[in-house]
């Protein structure tokens, strides 16, 4: 699906129509319509990056790989045409476009509108569009357990760690063992009853108890015990669609904020005598959503963090808070474990490996250097300090067993480097599409040289050379060539004149 150039997004979401898929009875309703104020920048808050990434992209990829052939609804608002275009290339997703931001309610409403009611059947998942840590292995193991609960509606909760008068978040209220009259609350047990905010909490009268209906009982809360109450609210949802779809449009929007808030659902199902169950994940990190700037970043330190601890019994990394290597590249690193051949794999302080990067047996990556695009690397291959190497999207760099890139080099584009050779510091090579770069093997290439798509065939020594779309030949191919001091002959000339 491509968007075109120029388009208008009430139209194009309109299109995006087609993507709904009545076959498939699991769908993920994603929220990504808001802006964040509170982040303070003109990039939409759900493009922010975690880990390389844009927040709301691994959401969805979390959704796409911890549900069973699920529907992926994006709602889209603020900044839509950005938001829309980060994730239009991932391929079947349905959009959604919120033109007004009216809470979480009037998301879900305009995301329904997306389904015709009368023909799916099946389960809806919400889930924020900032929830940048959710994985695949979250989402699948809140699939399991609502399934197993066979509840109508299920809330993902945390566990709030730090201390009681810290924790802002909104309260889930449970049912009690027994009820205000002393008797045993039974099957209702542990079932959701509404989710209290933290403010209201506070407003309470600390001497009277907070008085809850559920299913004809009444149970007595004390204020202590609703601010110790440590599980709150994640924002992940998941409904039976039925019930879902019947109850969705009677959200009311009269509060202090004039918003159509997803919490509501959970009065309506209790009161028409649904099941509202709420369960937490092992891992209370890939709930944090943000708001600011200092929470992002805390998010991207976990994100280092729990990348370190896959890795660290299999590969060296020199510097924990200091790396990076992208998800794509950390499964193919544990692939290639999988082999059962050791690795032998070294990544310097402040080294960056992007996406695209095929990491091989002993690899050595120094201080700073920095790889991003498709790169392959061969066998003991070593990239010394402050090296750049990069291509865009469609080119391809090749880089042979036993090569060496010496320190500062800066190479880019369309390349293959051949077997045996070495790339020595003070060099700037580039291949594009229509000129490619060909480097053989044992070449030896150093000095202040810059090549561009040449040609260089096998055994060749280059020193202080400018090659810009050449050929060096070695006509009997094993005894080393040299070219020194090859310089183009200038353009511009009449321009320059002493002083």
């Amino acid at each position: 699906m491509e968007a075109p150039k120029k388009f208008d997004i009430q139209a194009y979401v309109k299109k995006s129509l087609a993507a709904f898929d009545y076959s498939k009875n699991e769908t993920a309703i994603i929220l990504a319509a808001g802006h964040g104020k509170r982040i303070k920048s003109e990039t939409s808050k759900m493009l922010h990056k975690i880990w390389g990434k844009p927040t709301v992209k691994r959401v969805y990829e979390a959704c796409g790989k911890g549900l069973e052939k699920a529907n992926i609804i994006v709602v889209i608002g603020i900044k839509a045409e950005d938001v829309l275009n980060s994730l239009i290339a991932n391929g079947e997703i349905s959009f959604a476009y919120q033109a007004q931001q009216k809470g979480t309610g009037h998301a879900v409403q305009i995301a329904l509108e997306n389904i015709d009611h009368k023909k799916y059947e099946g389960i809806v998942y919400v889930f924020p569009g900032d929830m940048g840590l959710i994985d695949d292995q979250t989402v699948s193991a809140f699939r399991k357990k609502f399934r197993e609960s066979d509840s109508d509606m299920m809330v993902l909760t945390g566990l709030y760690e730090g201390s009681p008068e810290t924790n802002s978040y909104g309260r889930i209220i449970r049912v009690k063992e027994k009820d205000l009259n002393g008797n045993p609350s039974g099957d209702d047990f542990g079932k959701v009853i509404e989710i209290m905010e933290n403010k209201d909490i506070l407003s309470l009268e600390g001497n009277k108890h907070y008085i809850v209906h559920f299913n004809k009982r009444q149970y007595a809360f004390t204020k202590e015990e609703l601010i110790n109450n440590n599980e709150f609210n994640s924002g992940v949802y998941a409904f039976k669609f039925k019930h879902l779809a019947e109850h969705i449009n009677s959200i009311t929007s009269d509060n202090a904020q004039n918003e159509i808030y997803i919490t509501d659902l959970i009065a309506l199902f209790n009161k028409s005598g649904l099941t509202v169950s709420a369960s937490h994940p092992e891992d209370q990190t890939v709930l944090i959503g943000f708001n600011n700037k200092s929470v992002l970043k805390q998010m991207e330190s976990i994100a280092r963090s729990k990348t370190y601890e896959t890795l660290k019994d299999i590969i060296e990394i020199e510097d924990p808070d200091d790396f990076f290597i992208n998800d794509e590249t950390v499964q193919k690193i544990l692939e290639l474990d999988r082999n059962g051949q050791p690795l032998d794999i070294r990544i310097g302080k402040g080294a960056y490996l992007g996406n695209g990067v095929i990491p091989n047996y002993r690899l050595n990556i120094k201080k700073n250097s920095y790889l991003d695009g498709n790169i392959k690397l061969g066998e003991n291959v070593t990239i010394w300090e402050n090296v750049y190497l990069s291509t865009f999207p469609q080119q391809n760099f090749i880089i042979g067993n036993n090569v060496e890139i010496f320190w500062g080099d800066i190479i880019k584009g369309n390349i293959i480097i051949g077997d045996n050779s070495r790339i020595e510091s003070s060099v700037n090579m580039t291949g594009s599409d229509l000129f490619p770069l060909r480097i053989g093997n044992n070449v030896t290439i150093k000095g202040t040289s810059y090549l561009f798509g040449s040609i260089i065939e096998d055994n060749v020594f280059i020193e202080h050379c400018v090659l810009i779309k050449k050929k060096v030949l070695n006509k009997d191919g094993k005894k080393e060539k040299k070219v020194l001091f090859y310089l183009p002959k200038p353009e511009g000339s009449q321009l320059v004149e002493d002083i």
